[in-house]
Formats: C-alpha cells, structure tokens, sequence
C-alpha cells in the first residue's frame, strides 16, 4: 500500500537503413519499423512513519484538550500515534506523512459516496458563489426536504439542525412535549450524542474510553432516564410496565454501532413498536448512522418498522455538518413557530450542507448502489473472520449493507455486555498492525466501520490480505 515506485527505462530502436527516427514519419512509410522497449521496475516499499502527525498532534495537545476535538480520535483505547490527515479521495486518506490508507471510517459515515466526490464538490462551488450562508431560508432547505420526506418511511415533516447530538436533543424535547411525560427508555451502549439525559451508560467515545457516567452532569437530568440491555425486550416491558403512563419515548440505534456494530434480533424491533403503542409511548429511532446507509429508507425500511419519530445525520449533509429529526405530521407541528416546542439554530439548513446532502442522495437513489453495498461489506467482513479463525483468533462479526464491525470473541454478541467481553488489547495490536499496512479502521473496538460506493474489488482483497499478515503476527 504505502509503496513508491522507481521505474528504470532503456530503449533500442532498429531501424531499417538510411531511415530516420522522426517521430512525425508518416505512417504511410513501405519501410519497416522495429522498435522495442525494454522496461525495468523496482519498487521500494515506503517506511511507515508518523513523525509529521506526532509534531503536530503534540503541538496540538497545547491547544485543544487530549489535543483533539472529538475523543476517540485520540488513540486512547488503541495506543500509539494518532494519525493527521492531509486530504481525502474516494475510498483513500493520505497523512501529513504521505502514507496512504484505505479508509473504513469514511469521516465516520458521511462519505458513503466515496470522499471528496466530484459532483458534490463542483455543487458546492456554484453554491458558494451565492454564499456559505443566509440566515433566513433558501430553496434548497425544500429540495432536500422533499428528498428526506419521500425516502424515509416515518418522516411526514423535518427539521434541520447541526448535528445528531443537536437532533437527539430536539427529538427528546418534541417527545416530552407530545407525550406530556417526562420519562424515557434508552439501551445500554447506544449513543444518541453528548446531551445530558442521554450521558448514561452511553457507547461510543465514552465506551471507547470506559468512561463511567460524566462528571458534570446533575443527576436531575438522567433521573428520568431508564436504561435496558440492547435486544433485551422483557426489560423493556418491565419498565414499561413500572412507570406506566410515565414513558414518554423509547429511543435507540436500530442497528447500535457506538458499542460496536451488533444486529437487534430477529422480532426485537417489532416487539418494540407494539408495545410502545400499547403503552402511549413513542418509538423513536435514531438513524444518524443508519439512516440512508442500509437502504435510501434507512434501517427502518430495511426491516419494515416504521417509528414515530427519527433522528438523521451524517449522510444527509453529505460530509458537512448536518443533523435532522422528523416524524409524523401531528408530532412535528408542535416544533416552533408551528407550535410551542422551541428549539432553533443559526445555521440550520445553511445551503452548504443542503447542497452536499441533495447531491450524496441523488447519487444513492441510482440503481445497485446498496446492492453494490451489500456486496463488498460481505466479502470484507467474511474474509477478515476467516482469516483471523486460520491464524487461531477468536473473532465474530456481522455486516449490514454498508456498516460492518467485528469483535475479538467467539460471541456471540447481542448487546454492550457482551462487546466487552471483546480481548480490547488484542484488538489495538490489530489496530496499529492494519495501521502500518495501509487500512484505517475506527480507532477503538466498539465503533462500528463503513464501507463507500468507492471501495474496490482490490480494496477488499488489499485489506484481507493486510489483515491476514497482521493476525499472523498476534
């Protein structure tokens, strides 16, 4: 992967006599020409170094706290040096060192198009020329809108905001305000963004990390959240039932990938969805990750559940900042200025974003694409555990579409509990050996990966290969 290439060229020309050996001859010429090349290539793997990105990051641990601006890329769970990277294209990053990497973190889920796209950078050129910003609305809120709207099974009306810990946010306060109630049911490992009432046995960077609940965080505002194991349905139902009429909202990942990625049974969805009706209580998916990634519908037509509300993110803003939430008519007309629920944003649905998000989904609504999906996860995530049983690892995982992960178990895994069962220090020394090979995988065993409709067929076989000699080397 991280290789130069020196290439030596000789050349001998035999030419009949008395010709010469203008290029401009004319074709027409009866005379023969005998040409031959004879090419000579050596080819000297480049050392892995990450001298550049330590001179920085070290620099930058002055500046911002853990010298980053979001945990998990610090490295902490995996150890070594954090990587800097320097530009992005297609499935490919390249650090400030120059080492190149095929990326399966894909800026954690946006570029499922494949990063720096081409159609979506020349869109965002024109849009520029307007502005990066208005403050007040713009036609292409209503594109994208109407896009969102006519994709996702439970969106009848949908508010854009920043981010998914901004749209987690805002959908708990809508939940509360429809319902009257205050309490809500959320699962063990699921992240739903750093707010406080969602700060509690959260996945994500604080698993990563294996940070108890936050400091900082009054205990007046997780009161009212009730925690159940992913996947655990008479859990649930014991909750419901304990504070009947107080469960505003049941919120979870449908596919949680910040515990790593874990599948919810089969009938574990459906079960939800009717005894949340039961109860009054909504059902809310959070589809930051999924949404628009394992189907245009997200994991909720992926599995034939329709919510009462969603959360989106990530992909919708096409690898700029984003976030959304949205549900039925009823719900949302109690968002402000249509209803009392106040939330707002200074730069929601700014027109950068909107375009970034219009183009990434007219991409994704061509035919294949999730077949294309479907496809190389499969034969990523198939040939990674089969390559880590050869070498006598313990491993499971699984795939959906486009988001895989794995796990150092033998498994199997239903829900955080048993991801922590994962040898964690086992999974940093795979970590930084793919690292050095040229694979940029999530830095921390309970973050899910994703595949782009840029990855190769020589993608997947360089990556199992690489990660052939690195369990080799366990």
């Amino acid at each position: 992967m991280a290789s130069t290439s020196v290439v030596g060229l000789s050349w001998r020309s035999n030419l009949s006599p008395g010709l010469s050996s203008n290029p401009c001859l004319s074709q027409s010429s009866p005379r023969r020409v005998s040409s031959q090349i004879k090419m000579t290539i050596s080819v000297e793997k480049k050392k892995f170094t990450l001298e550049k990105s330590e001179e920085i990051f070290n620099a930058a641990k002055d500046l911002m706290p853990g010298g980053v601006n979001s945990p998990v890329r610090a490295f902490k769970s995996v150890g070594g040096q954090p990587i800097v990277i320097d530009s992005v294209k297609g499935s490919h990053m390249w650090d400030v060192d120059g080492n190149e990497y095929i990326d399966y973190v894909g800026s954690w889920g946006p570029a499922i198009i494949g990063h720096a796209d081409d159609k979506v950078l020349a869109a965002l050129a024109e849009t520029m020329m307007k502005g990066t910003s208005f403050g007040a609305p713009c036609i292409l809120e209503n594109v994208l809108a109407e896009m969102v709207i006519s994709a996702v099974p439970s969106i009848e009306m949908v508010r854009f905001v920043n981010s998914g810990t901004e749209a987690c946010m805002g959908v708990l306060r809508l939940a509360r305000a429809f319902t009257g109630r205050q309490k809500v049911i959320k699962f063990e490992g699921c992240y739903h963004g750093h707010a406080d009432p969602f700060l509690v046995k959260a996945g994500s960077g604080v698993a990563t990390l294996g940070l108890p609940d936050s400091p900082g965080v009054p205990k007046a505002a997780t009161f009212d959240t009730l925690i159940s194991p992913f996947n655990d349905i008479s859990t649930v139902e014991n909750l419901l039932k304990t504070n009947q009429g107080e469960i505003a909202a049941v919120i979870l990942e449908p596919v949680v990938g910040n515990a790593g990625f874990i599948k919810p049974k089969p009938g574990f969805l459906n079960a939800l969805r009717q005894i949340t009706k039961e109860n009054g209580a909504l059902l809310i998916f959070d589809e930051v990750m999924t949404g628009f990634r394992l189907a245009y519908g997200g994991a909720q037509e992926y599995f034939g559940i329709t919510p009462d509300l969603s959360t989106l993110g990530k992909i919708i803003g096409g690898g700029l900042p984003v976030g959304a939430y949205g549900g039925r008519r009823e719900i949302m007309e109690m968002v402000a200025p249509a209803g009392p629920m106040y939330q707002a944003g200074t730069l929601s649905g700014n027109p950068l974003a909107m375009t970034a998000g219009i183009q990434t989904l007219k991409r994704l609504k061509e035919p294949g694409c999730y077949q294309y999906l479907d496809k190389i996860t499969g034969e990523l995530i198939q040939g990674i555990l089969d390559a880590g049983k050869r070498a006598g690892h313990q491993l499971c995982g699984s795939y959906v579409r486009g988001m895989f992960g794995f796990f150092f178990t033998g498994g199997p895994v239903y829900d955080f509990g048993d991801a922590k069962k994962s040898d964690t220090s086992k999974f940093a020394r795979f970590y930084r050996g793919m690292l050095e090979e040229g694979v940029y995988l999530a830095p921390s065993q309970f973050e899910a990966g994703f595949t782009s409709l840029t990855h190769t067929k020589e993608d997947i076989t360089r990556t199992i290969e690489a990660a052939e000699r690195v369990f080799q080397q366990l």
